[in-house]
């Protein structure tokens, strides 16, 4: 398969005139075109400082950051990497800048300079494919967490990315948004095959990627299918990560003697073990 993202010996420092500190420490990683990769680590591990270096926001102290073979450090490049990878932030409030939702969306492919038709085109199908069409007419201060952030999401799809980067985009949201955001990200990756990296403190969030990276002082100290991750619950614990609850409970009842799968990862998955049983 094609790589969309090659993240080659990579490094990253923070200068100020007292201190420099290595964010990103060597890192290499490839995603695949349609992939849906998961980035994982606790506070201070370097997850947000690659997000924005994947869209360019920052640069490489070292290394380089290849998006669809599109180098980030030359600038030439910088306006079709953006295009080529949309991210959505933390916070939606920071990325909504119209006063009624349909503008909104259309405030990216309007500054890429798209015909207004082919504008309004993308607006409609860019909101009916994360649920908003109804909401179109809308102030976006009226609306809840979530679906601010799936306004934010649709604006990013309107400007037609290949892929999509989410820095941590359900931290601010409730239990109810959170479930509203993943839903649309995992069908935007399924159905429209938008490469997804999804970087999140939320390891249930993580259980359905194709692919969990661990990060763990600015290095990559793990990574596979989120079973072969989410199997070391000694070591994720050990770098102050937790695991999904079933497999936390999973651990805990082999423990106890039971003898049961120790890479249960969903409710589903432990009610159908434990009826095995």
């Amino acid at each position: 398969m094609d790589k969309i993202v090659k993240v080659n010996n990579m490094s990253f420092e923070y200068i100020t005139d007292e201190s420099a500190h290595k964010a990103i420490d060597e890192l290499s990683l490839e995603v695949e075109k349609g992939e849906f990769v998961v980035i994982i680590g606790h506070n201070g591990s370097g997850k947000s400082t690659l997000s924005k270096n994947l869209n360019a926001i920052l640069l490489p102290s070292e290394g380089s950051i290849l998006i669809d073979d599109l180098d980030t450090r030359e600038e030439k490049n910088l306006w079709e990497i953006r295009q080529t990878a949309g991210m959505v932030f933390q916070n939606p409030d920071n990325q909504i800048v119209a006063t009624v939702v349909e503008e909104d969306v259309a405030f990216g492919p309007e500054n890429l300079g798209v015909e207004p038709k082919e504008i309004r085109k993308r607006v409609e199908e860019a909101l009916k494919s994360v649920g908003m069409y109804e909401l179109k007419d809308r102030q976006p201060h009226l609306l809840s967490g979530g679906q601010k952030q799936r306004v934010a999401i649709a604006g990013i799809i309107a400007m037609k990315p290949k892929c999509i980067i989410f820095d941590e985009a359900t931290a601010m949201l409730d239990p109810s948004g959170r479930k509203e955001v993943m839903k649309t990200i995992k069908r935007l990756n399924k159905e429209e095959n938008i490469t997804t990296i999804h970087i999140t403190h939320f390891m249930e969030e993580a259980v359905e990627a194709d692919r969990v990276i661990v990060l763990e002082k600015g290095k990559k100290v793990l990574e596979g299918t989120p079973r072969e991750v989410f199997k070391k619950i000694d070591m994720l614990k050990n770098i102050g990560l937790d695991v999904p609850c079933m497999t936390e409970l999973s651990g805990m009842l082999i423990k106890s003697g039971l003898e049961i799968s120790s890479d249960i990862l969903t409710v589903d998955e432990m009610v159908m073990e434990l009826c095995r049983l």
